[in-house]
């Protein structure tokens, strides 16, 4: 039996199944006596602080050699926790309707998951997991159970964990433990799990659907991170062709690691620009280990999120100066907070819209708010002073709005000067391109700023009006698209032909299948999560562009959607490459 979901840690490993049970699947439920309602809040706000307690020394426990972003998780679930609708609102339903604290909660947790459901942005709509791993933390302390992974495990080598999901509080000890692999039932590609599984480099699967209720206890099984795969029984024709892969990518990844210091040079002697997308200060390890030549978009939102209070300019600043300082001389660019209606922090309220992703969010919110745009762009121009950073403003879709953005700039240059701070004078700013009329506009708009970056997850959506997060239309999402290659290649031609830098940002800049594609239309910079660095970088090694140039036009000549994948194939086919 083969279940196919989403690979999010390469490689492959075989070994037994472990199910990790959910607590939440029997969730008891009573009634309680007037004169037990007091010890019945007492026993859930019990559970809560049991909670942060675990949480917290299970970030101050983090091993050296876990994932960076351990941390950041980690104390994004203590904030999740202390938030009224999980500490507080249980307690008002106890209260109303005289319930054990179990149902309260799991009554809370319902209420919860539906209002994320509706959220339109696939990030925040997947932070839905986050808020159910922390749930279930909470009820585990309220049920007396065990909380860590790692007790009274009896695992065998090479175990596999199946499970429903995966809190980030339970790879803290995944080495410790033997874990070979794991798969679960949900996530997406920018969940949670899905960056750990990336970061912890093992071989994992998400999004399976059906995993945990299919297989039995120590079954044999395949996890294939390459394909996403899980592989339930396999016969001894099929393991000892899964042994044989896992050799071939084992060999793979340690040739890809000799690349760490290595040129990111084409065969025919075009130096290509790697940078890495970054989230946290704690991203500049893996991008420092992986020898980015700088960060090419930092998400400044995420300071902005998970908060009960607006970040203040002393406190972007330090933050941002910390990023800065890591870089070590290299560029980091700094995009202002991609925030809007579906990205509403708790500290700033706005009304519900019906179509979120087309209201008030990226850079019109903030010129609706120009206070908070100005003290995040002095904050940004006091760090300046400390290395090579470039300002980057989100969403931009027309000329009045680039020069409004120029015109609170400035501003903010003034307010520095009266002040007497140090700032970077001649900082350089760009826009990225992620709306179609900015894409045809493009020309237009490059006249007022240093340089682009294109963000081509919301253009393909914007383009081809597909939501990649919604399952129904997910398989309409295209980045081969002739309208998405003609968007591209538009704005590439554009960008050359006025000598002003252009960079993608978007997921198809760390996909090595499309890296060939890419710098056959023109592309010499490129953006993407720190995982994705060597892959790519192994590519553009074993690429000319000379070469490529000719098979990417016959791409961009096509207009069948169905012919694209095909296309590609071509150019990167094993004779088109020893062609090369």
């Amino acid at each position: 039996m083969a279940l196919y979901g989403v690979p999010v840690g390469g490689g492959i490993a075989i070994g037994r199944a472990h199910l990790l049970q959910q607590s939440m699947d029997d969730v008891p439920h009573y009634a309680i006596d007037d004169a037990d309602l007091s010890a019945e809040i007492e026993r859930f706000e019990e559970a809560i602080k049991a909670t942060r307690r675990q949480l917290e020394q299970l970030r101050m426990s983090i091993p050296e050699n876990a994932p960076t972003e351990l941390g950041a998780f980690i104390s994004l679930h203590l904030m999740l926790l202390t938030d009224v609708t999980i500490s507080r609102e249980p307690v008002d339903i106890i209260k109303a309707q005289k319930v054990n604290a179990e149902w309260a909660l799991r009554r809370q947790t319902d209420k919860l998951t539906e209002q994320f459901d509706t959220i339109e942005d696939t990030y925040l709509r997947e932070r839905k997991h986050d808020m159910l791993q922390v749930v279930e933390r909470v009820f585990k302390n309220l049920r007396g159970q065990e909380t860590e992974l790692a007790v009274n495990l009896e695992l065998f080598d090479d175990t596999i964990l199946i499970a429903a999901d995966l809190a980030p509080a339970d790879t803290v000890h995944f080495k410790d433990n033997r874990i070979a692999a794991f798969v679960t039932d949900y996530g997406g590609p920018t969940s949670h799990t899905a960056i750990l599984g990336r970061s912890l480099d093992i071989p994992s699967v998400i999004s399976l659907h059906h995993a945990r209720a299919l297989i039995q206890e120590d079954e044999w099984v395949i996890v294939d991170g390459i394909d996403g795969v899980l592989i339930v029984q396999p016969d001894e024709r099929t393991l000892e062709e899964y042994r044989e892969r896992a050799r071939e990518y084992k060999s793979h990844k340690r040739r890809l690691n000799k690349l760490k210091n290595t040129a990111a040079t084409t065969e025919d002697g075009i130096n290509i620009e790697i940078l890495a997308n970054i989230e946290t200060v704690e991203d500049m390890t893996a991008v420092n280990k992986n020898t980015a030549d700088g960060v090419g978009l930092f998400r400044s939102e995420f300071i902005f999120m998970n908060r009960d209070t607006l970040p203040d300019e002393d406190e972007q600043y330090q933050l941002y100066s910390r990023i800065i300082k890591k870089a070590a001389g290299k560029p980091v660019t700094i995009r202002t907070m991609d925030l809007g209606a579906d990205k509403n922090p708790r500290w700033f309220g706005q009304p519900d819209a019906l179509n979120p992703a087309l209201g008030l969010t990226g850079i019109r919110l903030c010129l609706a708010e120009p206070v908070m745009f100005r003290t995040q762009m002095r904050a940004i121009l006091r760090a300046g002073v400390h290395g090579e950073v470039r300002m980057m403003w989100p969403m931009i879709a027309s000329l009045s709005e680039l020069r409004q953005c120029h015109a609170h700039l400035q501003t903010a240059k003034e307010q520095l000067l009266e002040r007497n701070h140090h700032f970077a004078e001649n900082i350089k700013v760009g826009i990225m391109i992620e709306i179609p009329a900015a894409a045809m506009m493009v020309g237009t708009l490059l006249k007022y700023v240093d340089f682009i970056s294109v963000g081509t997850n919301d253009l393909i959506q914007y383009t081809l009006a597909v939501d990649r997060g919604s399952e129904a239309v997910s398989y309409l999402y295209q980045p081969t698209h002739p309208a998405v290659l003609k968007l591209l290649a538009h704005v590439f031609r554009t960008a050359q032909r006025m000598n002003k830098p252009v960079s993608v940002c978007g997921e198809m800049a760390g996909d090595a299948a499309l890296t060939r594609l890419l710098l056959g239309m023109g592309l010499r910079r490129f953006s993407m999560h720190p995982a994705s660095i060597l892959g790519v970088k192994d590519v553009i090694l074993h690429s000319s562009i000379e070469h490529l140039e000719a098979h990417t036009a016959r791409l961009l000549r096509n207009d069948d959607p169905a012919r694209a994948e095909e296309l590609l194939e071509k150019i990167n086919h094993p004779e088109t490459i020893k062609a090369a």
